[in-house]
């Protein structure tokens, strides 16, 4: 497979929440990045879903996150999904997450300007 991600992926897994319109599901999340995030995919997911809506709580916590995404890819029990919209307050607390995790603020701060640049240029 053509590895062309460019934003680091962090093991993260938490009970999360999708939703379509009216609709919602539980599920799981399997990995994080600022660009997205790997979930498994529902029961009863429709397979028509092109835009989602992502919420989660940070473990032992009432912090919660919340990410428009687009569903990128269906794949067995999984779904991939790229971020479209994220708030202010969601993403300082997804940048904290990955900084822990990754270790390296430089790497961080390029996948940040990265991201920004990404969604700047889609907002045209």
């Amino acid at each position: 497979m053509d590895e062309r991600r460019q934003f680091s992926r962090i093991l993260f897994a938490a009970t999360a929440h999708l939703s379509v319109a009216s609709e919602r599901w539980e599920t799981k999340i399997l990995d994080l990045s600022l660009n997205g995030a790997l979930v498994e995919k529902p029961t009863q997911f429709p397979t028509t879903a092109k835009q989602v809506n992502l919420t989660f709580f940070l473990p032992e916590s009432d912090v919660e996150l919340k990410m428009e995404a687009e569903l990128v890819h269906d794949e067995g029990d999984q779904l991939g999904l790229r971020c479209l919209n994220i708030d202010v307050d969601s993403i300082s607390h997804l940048r904290r997450i990955i900084e822990l995790n990754l270790g390296d603020a430089s790497l961080l701060n390029r996948e940040l300007e990265l991201f920004i640049a990404d969604h700047d240029a889609s907002q045209l």
